[in-house]
Protein backbone atom coordinates (compact mmCIF):
# COMPACT_ATOMS: atom_id res chain seq x y z
CA UNK A 1 0.00 0.00 0.00
CA UNK A 2 1.59 3.40 -1.05
CA UNK A 3 -0.04 6.94 0.27
CA UNK A 4 0.89 10.01 -1.54
CA UNK A 5 -0.95 13.26 -0.30
CA UNK A 6 -0.89 16.04 -1.85
CA UNK A 7 -1.58 19.81 -1.37
CA UNK A 8 -1.77 23.08 -3.50
CA UNK A 9 -0.63 26.50 -2.04
CA UNK A 10 -0.41 30.00 -3.09
CA UNK A 11 0.93 32.87 -0.96
CA UNK A 12 1.05 31.34 2.04
CA UNK A 13 3.09 33.28 3.94
CA UNK A 14 1.20 36.66 2.85
CA UNK A 15 -2.17 35.56 4.30
CA UNK A 16 -0.69 33.60 7.22
CA UNK A 17 -1.47 30.41 6.07
CA UNK A 18 -0.81 26.67 8.62
CA UNK A 19 -0.20 25.00 5.68
CA UNK A 20 2.98 24.04 7.34
CA UNK A 21 1.21 22.28 9.85
CA UNK A 22 -1.20 20.98 7.64
CA UNK A 23 1.71 18.79 5.71
CA UNK A 24 3.32 17.98 8.72
CA UNK A 25 -0.02 16.33 9.74
CA UNK A 26 -0.18 14.30 7.25
CA UNK A 27 3.45 13.67 6.61
CA UNK A 28 3.15 10.40 9.10
CA UNK A 29 0.46 8.84 7.27
CA UNK A 30 2.36 9.24 3.60
CA UNK A 31 5.07 7.47 1.49
CA UNK A 32 5.36 11.11 -0.41
CA UNK A 33 3.66 14.40 -0.16
CA UNK A 34 3.04 16.59 -3.83
CA UNK A 35 3.08 19.99 -2.80
CA UNK A 36 2.03 22.25 -5.75
CA UNK A 37 3.65 25.75 -5.15
CA UNK A 38 1.55 28.84 -7.14
CA UNK A 39 3.41 31.92 -8.52
CA UNK A 40 4.07 33.30 -5.47
CA UNK A 41 5.64 36.81 -4.22
CA UNK A 42 6.16 36.22 -0.73
CA UNK A 43 8.75 33.70 0.12
CA UNK A 44 5.78 30.38 0.31
CA UNK A 45 8.39 28.35 -1.37
CA UNK A 46 11.18 28.56 1.63
CA UNK A 47 8.76 27.93 3.66
CA UNK A 48 8.05 24.59 2.50
CA UNK A 49 11.56 23.89 2.06
CA UNK A 50 11.90 24.41 5.77
CA UNK A 51 10.14 21.49 6.85
CA UNK A 52 13.20 19.52 5.21
CA UNK A 53 11.78 16.38 4.76
CA UNK A 54 13.06 13.80 2.02
CA UNK A 55 8.92 12.97 1.75
CA UNK A 56 7.79 16.04 0.01
CA UNK A 57 8.18 16.76 -3.66
CA UNK A 58 7.40 20.44 -4.52
CA UNK A 59 6.21 21.31 -8.29
CA UNK A 60 5.44 24.59 -9.88
CA UNK A 61 2.84 26.12 -10.76
CA UNK A 62 1.10 29.34 -12.76
CA UNK A 63 -2.39 30.19 -11.64
CA UNK A 64 -5.07 31.15 -14.22
CA UNK A 65 -6.56 34.68 -12.75
CA UNK A 66 -9.10 34.83 -15.61
CA UNK A 67 -10.94 31.71 -13.66
CA UNK A 68 -11.75 33.71 -10.81
CA UNK A 69 -15.28 32.99 -10.51
CA UNK A 70 -17.23 30.62 -8.33
CA UNK A 71 -13.52 29.89 -7.13
CA UNK A 72 -12.81 27.39 -9.92
CA UNK A 73 -9.01 28.01 -9.78
CA UNK A 74 -8.90 26.42 -6.47
CA UNK A 75 -10.33 23.02 -8.24
CA UNK A 76 -8.10 23.64 -11.04
CA UNK A 77 -5.27 23.67 -9.19
CA UNK A 78 -5.95 20.57 -7.17
CA UNK A 79 -6.22 19.08 -10.12
CA UNK A 80 -2.81 20.12 -11.10
CA UNK A 81 -1.62 18.73 -7.90
CA UNK A 82 -2.95 15.31 -8.41
CA UNK A 83 -1.90 15.40 -12.19
CA UNK A 84 1.84 14.79 -10.17
CA UNK A 85 0.75 11.25 -7.91
CA UNK A 86 3.13 8.66 -9.32
CA UNK A 87 0.55 6.05 -10.11
CA UNK A 88 1.48 3.19 -8.13
CA UNK A 89 -0.38 5.21 -5.10
CA UNK A 90 -3.02 3.27 -3.52
CA UNK A 91 -4.15 5.88 -1.78
CA UNK A 92 -4.10 10.20 -2.53
CA UNK A 93 -4.29 12.11 1.19
CA UNK A 94 -5.37 15.76 0.00
CA UNK A 95 -5.21 18.29 2.55
CA UNK A 96 -5.97 21.71 2.34
CA UNK A 97 -3.38 24.63 3.29
CA UNK A 98 -5.79 25.42 6.57
CA UNK A 99 -6.62 21.65 7.68
CA UNK A 100 -4.89 19.82 10.02
CA UNK A 101 -4.98 16.17 11.13
CA UNK A 102 -4.71 15.02 14.84
CA UNK A 103 -2.07 12.24 15.36
CA UNK A 104 -4.94 10.90 17.64
CA UNK A 105 -6.99 9.88 15.15
CA UNK A 106 -3.62 8.22 13.07
CA UNK A 107 -4.43 4.69 14.24
CA UNK A 108 -8.06 4.78 13.11
CA UNK A 109 -6.45 6.34 9.37
CA UNK A 110 -4.49 3.52 8.67
CA UNK A 111 -7.17 0.77 9.86
CA UNK A 112 -9.43 2.35 7.44
CA UNK A 113 -7.09 2.33 4.45
CA UNK A 114 -5.85 -1.16 5.55
CA UNK A 115 -9.07 -2.86 5.56
CA UNK A 116 -10.27 -0.78 1.56
CA UNK A 117 -7.19 -1.17 -0.09
CA UNK A 118 -8.49 -4.41 -1.68
CA UNK A 119 -11.90 -3.05 -1.92
CA UNK A 120 -12.28 -1.63 -5.12
CA UNK A 121 -16.04 -0.19 -4.59
CA UNK A 122 -14.41 2.42 -1.86
CA UNK A 123 -13.23 5.29 -4.34
CA UNK A 124 -12.76 7.55 -0.72
CA UNK A 125 -12.73 7.99 2.52
CA UNK A 126 -14.86 10.24 4.58
CA UNK A 127 -13.57 12.61 7.44
CA UNK A 128 -15.21 14.24 10.16
CA UNK A 129 -15.20 18.25 10.16
CA UNK A 130 -14.76 20.53 12.93
CA UNK A 131 -14.34 24.25 12.20
CA UNK A 132 -12.56 26.75 14.62
CA UNK A 133 -14.05 30.31 14.31
CA UNK A 134 -12.66 33.35 15.94
CA UNK A 135 -10.35 31.78 18.05
CA UNK A 136 -9.13 28.19 18.58
CA UNK A 137 -11.30 27.65 21.93
CA UNK A 138 -14.99 28.29 19.74
CA UNK A 139 -16.38 26.16 16.86
CA UNK A 140 -19.17 26.39 14.59
CA UNK A 141 -21.92 23.93 15.01
CA UNK A 142 -24.46 25.30 12.65
CA UNK A 143 -25.72 23.69 9.33
CA UNK A 144 -23.38 27.10 8.23
CA UNK A 145 -20.31 24.75 7.86
CA UNK A 146 -19.79 21.32 6.05
CA UNK A 147 -19.93 18.30 8.90
CA UNK A 148 -17.47 15.98 6.49
CA UNK A 149 -15.75 15.24 3.38
CA UNK A 150 -13.43 13.47 1.32
CA UNK A 151 -9.98 13.67 1.67
CA UNK A 152 -8.42 10.27 0.96
CA UNK A 153 -8.92 9.17 -2.91
CA UNK A 154 -8.27 5.48 -4.05
CA UNK A 155 -5.78 7.14 -6.75
CA UNK A 156 -7.77 6.91 -10.47
CA UNK A 157 -6.32 9.46 -12.84
CA UNK A 158 -10.08 10.05 -13.48
CA UNK A 159 -10.83 11.85 -10.45
CA UNK A 160 -11.52 15.33 -10.58
CA UNK A 161 -11.60 17.68 -8.12
CA UNK A 162 -14.92 19.62 -8.61
CA UNK A 163 -16.33 23.31 -8.16
CA UNK A 164 -14.19 25.01 -5.64
CA UNK A 165 -12.29 22.01 -4.65
CA UNK A 166 -14.41 21.06 -1.85
CA UNK A 167 -15.35 17.72 -3.40
CA UNK A 168 -14.55 14.95 -6.00
CA UNK A 169 -16.37 13.41 -8.91
CA UNK A 170 -15.30 10.13 -11.09
CA UNK A 171 -16.22 11.09 -14.68
CA UNK A 172 -18.49 13.42 -13.41
CA UNK A 173 -20.10 11.26 -10.58
CA UNK A 174 -20.22 11.72 -6.92
CA UNK A 175 -17.75 9.24 -4.92
CA UNK A 176 -18.42 5.73 -3.29
CA UNK A 177 -16.85 6.31 0.28
CA UNK A 178 -16.70 4.49 3.54
CA UNK A 179 -16.66 7.06 6.70
CA UNK A 180 -13.20 7.01 8.61
CA UNK A 181 -13.69 7.74 12.31
CA UNK A 182 -11.24 10.64 12.14
CA UNK A 183 -11.06 14.27 11.91
CA UNK A 184 -10.21 17.47 9.92
CA UNK A 185 -9.35 20.31 11.81
CA UNK A 186 -10.27 23.19 9.78
CA UNK A 187 -8.45 26.24 11.08
CA UNK A 188 -9.89 29.15 8.01
CA UNK A 189 -11.49 31.43 10.50
CA UNK A 190 -8.81 31.91 13.58
CA UNK A 191 -7.02 35.03 12.89
CA UNK A 192 -7.06 38.06 14.46
CA UNK A 193 -9.68 40.45 13.15
CA UNK A 194 -7.07 42.87 10.56
CA UNK A 195 -5.72 39.49 9.01
CA UNK A 196 -8.53 37.68 8.65
CA UNK A 197 -9.82 40.75 6.83
CA UNK A 198 -6.84 40.41 4.19
CA UNK A 199 -7.07 36.44 3.97
CA UNK A 200 -11.19 37.09 3.57
CA UNK A 201 -10.89 39.42 0.67
CA UNK A 202 -7.98 37.47 -1.36
CA UNK A 203 -10.70 34.53 -1.12
CA UNK A 204 -13.68 36.45 -2.37
CA UNK A 205 -10.97 37.77 -5.10
CA UNK A 206 -11.39 34.24 -6.25
CA UNK A 207 -15.14 33.74 -6.69
CA UNK A 208 -15.40 37.49 -7.66
CA UNK A 209 -12.25 38.82 -9.06
CA UNK A 210 -13.59 39.92 -12.47
CA UNK A 211 -16.67 41.12 -11.58
CA UNK A 212 -15.81 44.74 -9.69
CA UNK A 213 -19.49 45.33 -8.24
CA UNK A 214 -19.71 41.74 -6.31
CA UNK A 215 -16.41 42.45 -5.09
CA UNK A 216 -17.04 46.51 -3.48
CA UNK A 217 -20.55 44.21 -2.55
CA UNK A 218 -18.51 41.85 -0.75
CA UNK A 219 -14.94 43.06 0.17
CA UNK A 220 -14.08 43.47 4.59
CA UNK A 221 -12.68 46.84 5.43
CA UNK A 222 -9.81 46.61 7.97
CA UNK A 223 -11.47 44.19 10.02
CA UNK A 224 -13.75 41.09 10.08
CA UNK A 225 -16.39 41.45 12.65
CA UNK A 226 -16.86 37.36 14.19
CA UNK A 227 -19.79 38.50 15.73
CA UNK A 228 -22.09 37.68 12.96
CA UNK A 229 -22.05 34.04 13.32
CA UNK A 230 -25.14 31.79 13.88
CA UNK A 231 -23.96 29.64 16.76
CA UNK A 232 -20.81 28.33 18.22
CA UNK A 233 -20.01 26.34 20.82
CA UNK A 234 -16.47 25.82 22.96
CA UNK A 235 -14.38 23.64 22.29
CA UNK A 236 -13.27 20.89 24.65
CA UNK A 237 -10.44 18.72 23.24
CA UNK A 238 -6.87 18.98 22.10
CA UNK A 239 -5.48 20.41 19.14
CA UNK A 240 -2.99 18.44 16.77
CA UNK A 241 0.60 19.06 18.83
CA UNK A 242 1.67 20.32 15.36
CA UNK A 243 -0.40 23.60 16.12
CA UNK A 244 0.84 24.18 19.46
CA UNK A 245 3.58 26.64 18.75
CA UNK A 246 1.01 28.86 16.44
CA UNK A 247 -1.75 28.57 19.15
CA UNK A 248 1.15 29.96 21.85
CA UNK A 249 1.89 32.49 19.20
CA UNK A 250 -1.91 33.70 19.00
CA UNK A 251 -2.14 37.32 19.33
CA UNK A 252 -5.61 38.67 20.08
CA UNK A 253 -8.59 37.92 22.20
CA UNK A 254 -12.11 36.51 20.86
CA UNK A 255 -15.17 35.61 23.47
CA UNK A 256 -18.46 34.72 22.35
CA UNK A 257 -21.80 34.09 24.37
CA UNK A 258 -22.69 30.65 22.92
CA UNK A 259 -26.18 30.91 24.50
CA UNK A 260 -26.83 33.81 21.93
CA UNK A 261 -27.99 32.42 18.66
CA UNK A 262 -28.40 33.82 15.34
CA UNK A 263 -30.44 31.81 12.89
CA UNK A 264 -31.33 33.08 9.72
CA UNK A 265 -35.32 31.76 10.06
CA UNK A 266 -37.13 29.38 12.27
CA UNK A 267 -37.07 25.79 9.81
CA UNK A 268 -32.72 26.55 10.70
CA UNK A 269 -33.34 26.57 14.37
CA UNK A 270 -35.41 23.48 14.28
CA UNK A 271 -33.31 21.53 12.08
CA UNK A 272 -29.92 22.69 14.23
CA UNK A 273 -32.05 21.29 17.67
CA UNK A 274 -32.41 17.97 15.68
CA UNK A 275 -28.69 17.49 15.35
CA UNK A 276 -27.97 18.79 18.25
CA UNK A 277 -30.23 16.29 20.66
CA UNK A 278 -29.57 13.44 18.14
CA UNK A 279 -26.68 13.71 15.92
CA UNK A 280 -28.54 13.73 12.69
CA UNK A 281 -28.34 16.38 10.21
CA UNK A 282 -31.46 16.02 8.19
CA UNK A 283 -32.07 17.19 4.64
CA UNK A 284 -28.11 18.33 3.87
CA UNK A 285 -26.69 18.20 0.82
CA UNK A 286 -23.89 15.17 0.62
CA UNK A 287 -20.83 15.48 -2.16
CA UNK A 288 -20.24 11.99 -1.85
CA UNK A 289 -22.26 8.64 -1.63
CA UNK A 290 -21.76 6.04 1.58
CA UNK A 291 -21.67 2.74 0.74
Amino acid sequence: MKVTGFTFVRNAVKYDYPVVEAIRSILPLCDEVVVSIGNCDDGTLELIQSISSPKIRICHSVWDDALKEGGRVLAVETDKAYDHIPEDTTWAFYIQGDEVVHENDYPAIRAAMEQYKDDQRVEGLLFNYRHFYGSYDYLGDSRTWYNKEIRILRYNKRIRSYRDAQGFRLDGRKLHVKPVNAWIHHYGWVKNPQEQARKLNNSISLYHGNDTTKMEQNIVKAEFDYSGIDSLKRFAGTHPAVMQDRIDRKNWQFEYDISRKKFKNFKRRVLYWIEQKTGRRLFDYRNYRVI
